[in-house]
């Protein structure tokens, strides 16, 4: 059993962790606290690829203050990492600092470590417990957590909606159903996802950057644009300042072979990655996303036929959806789904929470496996 100290403190690790979303991508967010005499001496989180992991900057953070951290008890959100990467381990920095217990949340599913960390830190007389607050810390990493299991990103669609279901006016008029506080919160999921997808048609209808603002945040995330015919222009505001990759699907050659090298003084990437229907295969593009680029969330912003070929090709993990307390009648919809002659073709998915962001209501849910 764990006590109500132990459960406070592994709440203030997870506090930490939080403080990395914005900045840990592609590494898992984690959140480290140092205990000595019942009083917190040293916490940290995860920094930005190439810098401290949690625990190395709790360990500075408790030297800065002067305390020694011998004896101590440490909480941290994932089991430490016992690998060379860009950093030393993590465990020969706690076994150095002679701390006398950890207590992980969770193992690391990362295969170079899966228990191992624990088992180095036992080997070396630490004392180690691991399960408090897994499910908590697990919400924390969807995106590592599913790309480190099974190749493939957390994909997040994100929707705003009147109460009628309609994103836009049959016109294409959509800015703006929501509030300032929601668009605000929108923002703030684009800056802890490692890259921001959307389609060709959003980009022709609203040219928009797609990227985070009024978030202070030290890193953009890639944008990414499903473009099978290959017919942005090289005016569009996603190409400004690079830091985009554009998808398409078997275009004529030249074409392509041009608009790589057009793109490519814009320091835009440009992939073909087809299906046997001449459209840009989607599974392929979040593989190669997870795979080939480490990206761990991907937050898609896209217009109602796109949101509909994710759903139904299952691609899409989580809906981030904001409704307004509005009714505009018909429209377009959130995602061109059906007409389905029976409800068995629907897709049910389940709550994950339900907030209000100013006068605006932001429902979370996730799909429903299989086996549900």
């Amino acid at each position: 059993m764990y006590s109500p100290a132990d459960l406070e403190f592994m709440q203030l690790a997870l506090d930490e962790a939080r403080k990395a979303s914005f900045i840990s991508n592609p590494n898992p967010r984690v959140g480290c606290v140092i205990v000595k005499d019942n009083q917190v001496i040293g916490h940290g989180h995860t920094q930005m690829v190439g810098g401290p992991h949690a625990e190395v900057q709790a360990l500075a953070n408790a030297k800065a203050q002067g305390h020694s951290v011998e004896g101590a008890t440490v909480y941290v959100t994932l089991e430490p990492c016992c690998h060379h990467g860009r950093t030393p381990p993590c465990t020969d920095a706690l076994i150095n600092s002679r701390v006398a217990k950890v207590i992980a949340a969770m193992e690391d599913p990362y295969p170079l470590v899966a228990g191992k960390g624990l088992q180095v830190l036992k080997e070396n007389g630490i004392e180690v417990r691991c399960g408090l607050y897994e499910k908590e810390a697990a919400d924390i990493n969807p995106g590592f957590i599913k790309r480190i299991q099974t190749g493939m990103p957390w994909v997040r669609l994100k929707i705003a909606s009147t109460l009628d279901g309609t994103t836009a006016l049959n016109n294409g008029v959509s800015q703006w159903i929501t509030d300032n506080q929601a668009r605000l919160d929108g923002h703030r999921w684009r800056a802890q996802a490692c890259a921001i997808l959307t389609g060709i048609g959003t980009i022709q209808e609203d040219d928009p950057q797609m990227t985070v603002r009024g978030i202070d945040t030290p890193r953009q995330p890639l944008r990414v644009v499903i473009d099978s015919q290959l017919k942005i222009s090289l005016n569009a505001k996603i190409l400004e300042g690079g830091n985009t990759l554009v998808i398409c699907a078997n275009p004529d050659p030249a074409h392509f072979e041009n608009m790589r090298r057009e793109l490519l003084v814009h320091k835009v990437a440009l992939i073909n990655l087809p299906n046997e229907h001449g459209k840009v295969d989607l599974p392929a593009v979040f593989k190669y996303l997870a795979q080939t680029l480490q990206v761990n969330e991907v937050h898609v912003e896209a217009g109602n036929k796109l949101n509909g070929s994710l759903i139904k090709e299952d691609c899409v993990d989580e809906l981030l959806m904001y409704f307004a307390p509005t009714l505009i009648g018909p429209g377009i919809g959130i995602a061109n789904l059906g007409p389905f002659e029976s409800l068995e073709n629907r897709y049910d998915w389940q709550f994950i929470d339900q907030t209000l962001i100013g006068d605006d209501l932001r429902l979370r849910l996730t799909k429903i496996s299989a086996a549900t």
